[in-house]
């Protein structure tokens, strides 16, 4: 079990049907009565006092008075995919990228563009955790997490199922704007040390670059925001 804390991650926990809860704290009367709105009557919440709270989940934690004990969410495979019918989808592919701050802001812009999932390889992937979820600011229990082995054969699943996989590098000759991103996209980013790894790159259909000024360095969660962002508006133009 582990605990999440912050309104945003908290509240979205306690909405999504498909998240175990085993435990709520409150801090202060008021919240303890917004959350008794979210959860079933059987639910029980705990008023606890603010230090009281600090200890519980850390003293670090910006937990805004609140605080859920739960079951971490699993993982779906990637034939998740399979029965989704629209002409126009978007995923994310993450290759090796482990920081869970990073994770959760890229679930968030997720979230934001209508994404489908996030593919991650699942021994180079950040475990759910009260730090991704409230980076995620809700976002956590809504973008399902697909887990695989191998990366680039979920790569060539994906071709099989009628993505174009497009992978992001500052090398590439093609800028994003300028790209036919219509269709099925799946969108490939790499860790921010390292970018694309030499197999990764190879499976990838074709590679595009963000239009920069003269500083070029985006870390992989705002690249992964603009492209998401254009890839939305080209879609849906």
């Amino acid at each position: 079990m582990i605990w999440l804390y912050g309104k945003h991650a908290c509240y979205a926990a306690l909405k999504n049907k498909n998240r175990q809860i085993h435990r709520i704290v409150v801090a202060q009367k008021n919240e303890h009565d917004v959350v008794s709105k979210l959860v079933k009557k059987s639910a029980r919440i705990d008023m606890m006092g603010k230090k009281d709270l600090d200890n519980l989940v850390g003293r670090d934690a910006v937990h805004q008075g609140i605080a859920v004990q739960v079951s971490p969410l699993g993982y779906e495979d990637i034939t998740y995919l399979k029965n989704m019918k629209e002409e126009n989808q978007i995923v994310v592919v993450l290759d090796q990228v482990t920081d869970p701050h990073n994770v959760g802001a890229i679930l968030r812009s997720c979230a934001a563009f209508g994404v489908k999932a996030l593919i991650e390889q699942e021994r180079h992937s950040p475990r759910e955790t009260a730090a991704l979820a409230k980076t995620s600011s809700g976002a956590l229990e809504i973008i399902p997490r697909i887990h695989v082995g191998n990366l680039s054969q979920s790569m060539k699943d994906l071709q099989d199922m009628g993505f174009w996989t497009v992978g992001f590098s500052e090398e590439a000759k093609e800028y994003l704007h300028k790209a036919d991103l219509k269709g099925k996209i799946a969108i490939i980013m790499g860790s921010e040390g390292d970018g694309l790894r030499r197999l990764t790159e190879e499976k990838c259909d074709f590679h595009l670059k963000l239009p920069t000024a003269n500083f070029s360095t985006l870390n992989v969660s705002t690249a992964t925001s603009v492209a998401l962002y254009q890839t939305f508006i080209t879609q849906n133009n």
